[in-house]
């Protein structure tokens, strides 16, 4: 089921939470909404569930309009973060309430209900739970209920609203890969909202980043990181540096350092403001200077995390911080030490001019 959405905008009051949203959702897809707090992303799953209007805009399923439908006839899976299980009902019974409530001439017989809930369970891994009530479970087995529950009237849509964001790290990374694997067992065109980058990366087909009630950039989760379009994806993308500073005839200047951009930015001739991005695992490190295009810094703070080595460096030009990142190997061979002066220049550099 393919979803469009057109033109969609929404505002409470003079807060414009959604601007003129356009988005294209391929049968089968799992999208991820991700952004900041405040950037429109829950405000735009729940329109695509019938749970608000938008202000202005259409919302299309397989390019039947859904704008004015209801909720409940639009036959969508809704999960939310924090479960909304039934305390009084036992795991089968939360699984088969969709089921059961059905129109009596839509209904499954209790034969083919009690088949469909067991095949659920047996799916998400909890079938000898089935009797026990949520207060008797964990959190993520809690929240695969919930999942469960949302399969059991084969949705067409299957909406996510973080739902994995009240789980530990460790729960949360082993939900995912298993969402993963349920949503390509199903095939069901999934819409996932989350604040975690590392989540929407991990899962999904392409990523929607969103900003200020607009979207930013829209892509695969390789493309999304690795060539973000504008300063802010880069920036809200994973640990950056940045460095600020003027254009002018092919280099960014920003204090002592010097560095030839690449792309279109270089054709600028005349001195404008710009800003340059690199990732920590980006960088050359060198205890002795090599050319000037490397910053001369000094080692303030190290941290070994199992293969790699994180480093926080202090420019002795402006005192800002560069983090870097390089593998244990390099480090050992460098042998580096707090206080010790280095030479860094960025392997690559995304520049932006920003007037």
């Amino acid at each position: 089921m393919g979803i469009s959405i057109k033109h969609v905008s929404k505002s409470y009051g003079e807060f414009h939470v959604l601007k003129d949203i356009n988005l294209e959702i391929k049968k089968g897809e799992l999208i991820s909404l991700l952004g900041p707090s405040g950037s429109g992303k829950t405000t735009l799953l729940r329109i695509i569930a019938g749970l608000e209007q938008a202000d202005q805009g259409s919302i299309l399923f397989e390019g039947a309009d859904q704008t004015n439908v209801h909720v409940k006839n639009r036959n969508v899976g809704f999960v939310f973060q924090h479960y909304a299980l039934f305390r009084n009902m036992t795991v089968f019974e939360n699984v088969a309430y969709g089921l059961k409530v059905r129109p009596r001439k839509e209904r499954l017989s209790k034969k083919e209900i009690k088949q469909k809930v067991d095949e659920l369970l047996n799916i998400v891994r909890l079938k000898e739970f089935g009797e026990r009530y949520p207060s008797q479970l964990s959190g993520g087995q809690r929240q695969r209920v919930a999942l469960a529950r949302a399969l059991a009237v084969n949705p067409q849509v299957l909406l996510l609203d973080e739902p994995f964001g009240a789980l530990d790290a460790k729960v949360r990374k082993e939900l995912r890969r298993w969402l993963r694997k349920v949503h390509d067992e199903f095939h069901i065109t999934s819409v996932f909202v989350t604040h975690d980058q590392e989540e929407a990366l991990d899962i999904s087909d392409r990523v929607v980043i969103m900003n200020d009630g607009r979207i930013e950039q829209v892509g695969t989760p390789e493309a999304v990181y690795e060539m973000p379009e504008n300063p802010f994806v880069y920036d809200f993308l994973g640990t950056v540096n940045q460095f600020k500073g003027r254009l002018d005839s092919g280099y960014i200047y920003d204090g002592n350092f010097k560095f030839e951009v690449p792309g279109d930015v270089k054709t600028i001739k005349t001195a404008a403001s710009g800003v340059g991005f690199a990732r920590p695992h980006h960088f050359i490190v060198e205890k002795t200077p090599n050319d000037e295009s490397g910053i001369h810094c000094q080692a303030e703070h190290i941290r070994a995390i199992g293969s790699t080595v994180q480093l926080e460096l202090k420019r002795t030009d402006t005192g800002d911080i560069i983090e870097i990142e390089l593998t244990k190997e390099y480090f050992l061979k460098l042998q580096i030490t707090v206080g010790d002066d280095l030479y860094v220049r960025p392997k690559q550099l995304k520049v932006f001019c920003s007037s």
